[in-house]
């Protein structure tokens, strides 16, 4: 059985790389406690590799939220962090890279010790700059160290043009130089995010949006592991798993990732939208931040509407239809509902088939169409909803005898719905003998809400007009009549 996708509350939306509840963190809080308590200190992609393999053999799912990928990218996915590859990850736009990325945090520790108070967080066992260097010869067992958790340990950057070289690696901060140092001085780097993200995870997505002089920066860091900065070289034994996403058409549209860099990632995987029906919807009602109830039936049809969408040979396939574009569409059917019962005092806002013509105008410009297709764009928009819908009705209503819900409509007074209808009025402005297969209808779809009811109603009235079976007009007004 599937029920209606509602609002979800502050509590339900969590980031996929974050945890409602975190446990305390160990207790140690100097170098000698840290020793003492028989910590081992591992490298991240042994974090990964470990922790990945305790998921597995427990049977506990290590990607909470990623839908449609079990069989196909998670396999290889699961392979090249157990072989402690670094990965890009390539994919047309919404099809879950950046989430998919951010969900490899939870396979870290939950809690690493840092030096404390060190720039780039290193192992108490292992400092790397000259500072934190100093600072443990001279404390020893003394040396404070600090936890931080694995939320913390996850840096993302997105890749522009304007990127440099000192945002990604580091550059010389003027500001210590003015201090008196000289330049020669390793301390006088200021380091970039690919050095921060020391003992942790860096996102970089778009990668060919990268200028190829910067993406050259990135050689040294990616597999030698040390920072070159104006001149000088600065050994760092960096431990960090490196990550990248881009889309397979930006190799010659706007950049191209360079052949050392590729050569560099140990694994390349590719992603896809949702092969199944059943996934599509699934990513709808996890991601869609819905405002009203919305009755599965249309989460189904915009699911439709939008594999549809991506399919037509009028879309430019090349850009591919954005999840996004089916959560949009979601979130506007709700909105619409919202709308009508602020407007007519309904206590429960349901949403309903007459809300899915807003949905057409709010997403047309989410869509790529070919350079044939100008002017014609709602038509075909309006021609694939049409088809979503019809096909719904079919699955869900089929062998349903609504032969007396169209005699009744043709020997009483049209049935009038819209954004100014509300659902009472709707139900009620039925002509007499129609409640019995209003009733069936319901069930078959599994409502029992005055507004779920309504909504169920709408679908079996929609479906009877797309089949031919009745007339339908609308009107400038928001106003549809069905007779």
């Amino acid at each position: 059985m599937r029920f209606a996708a509602r609002p979800r509350s502050v509590e339900e939306v969590s980031t996929p790389h974050t945890t409602t509840t975190r446990s305390p963190h160990p207790s140690p809080r100097t170098l000698g406690e840290l020793r003492a308590s028989g910590h081992v200190q591992r490298s991240v992609k042994d974090e990964i590799r470990n922790n990945l393999l305790t998921a597995l053999r427990s049977g506990v799912d290590p990607w909470p939220g990623i839908l449609g990928f079990e069989t196909t990218v998670i396999p290889h996915l699961e392979r090249a962090l157990l072989a402690g590859h670094d990965v890009v990850i390539l994919g047309e736009r919404g099809q879950g890279k950046t989430r998919l990325l951010r969900t490899i945090v939870g396979l870290l520790d939950e809690w690493t010790p840092v030096i404390e108070g060190s720039e780039l967080d290193e192992h108490p066992f292992e400092p790397i700059t000259p500072a934190s260097i100093r600072k443990a010869s001279n404390l020893l067992d003394d040396l404070p160290i600090s936890w931080r958790h694995r939320s913390e340990r996850y840096a993302e950057k997105l890749a522009t043009p304007d990127t440099s070289v000192g945002d990604l690696v580091g550059d010389v901060d003027p500001m210590k130089v003015a201090e008196g140092r000289s330049l020669g001085d390793p301390e006088t780097i200021h380091f970039g995010l690919i050095p921060r993200a020391h003992r942790g995870i860096i996102a970089i997505n778009e990668l060919p949006d990268l200028a190829e002089r910067i993406q050259v920066a990135m050689l040294n860091v990616m597999e030698e592991r040390d920072i070159q900065v104006r001149g000088y070289s600065l050994r760092l034994p960096l431990d960090v798993v490196l990550m990248a996403s881009a889309n397979p058409e930006d190799y010659t549209n706007r950049g191209r990732i360079i052949s050392p860099l590729k050569d560099r990632f140990g694994a390349e995987i590719r992603t896809h939208y949702p092969i199944e029906l059943e996934d599509e919807i699934a990513v709808i009602e996890q991601e869609a931040d819905l405002t009203a109830t919305v009755p599965t039936f249309l989460i189904e049809i915009i699911a439709r509407f939008t594999r549809y969408v991506r399919d037509n040979p009028a879309i430019d396939q090349r850009s591919g239809v954005s999840a996004r574009f089916a959560i949009a569409g979601a979130e506007t059917v709700a909105a619409a509902a919202l709308h009508r019962a602020a407007v007519l005092g309904e206590d429960l806002a349901v949403a309903r088939v007459v809300d899915l013509s807003s949905v057409i105008e709010v997403l047309r410009g989410k869509v790529e169409f070919e350079s044939g297709e100008e002017g014609r764009e709602i038509e075909i928009l309006e021609h694939l909803l049409r088809k979503a819908t019809a096909d719904t009705v079919r699955e869900h209503l089929g062998g349903v005898d609504l032969a007396t819900l169209v005699t009744a409509l043709e020997a009483s007074e049209p049935v009038v719905t819209g954004d100014r209808v509300s659902a009472s009025d709707l139900l009620t402005s039925m002509p007499e003998g129609t409640e019995p297969v209003v009733n069936k209808i319901a069930e078959r779809l599994e409502v029992v809400d005055p507004g779920e009811r309504a909504s169920a109603l709408e679908l079996a009235l929609e479906g009877l007009f797309l089949a031919r079976r009745i007339g339908k007009e609308a009107d400038g007004t928001g106003q549809t009549v069905y007779g």
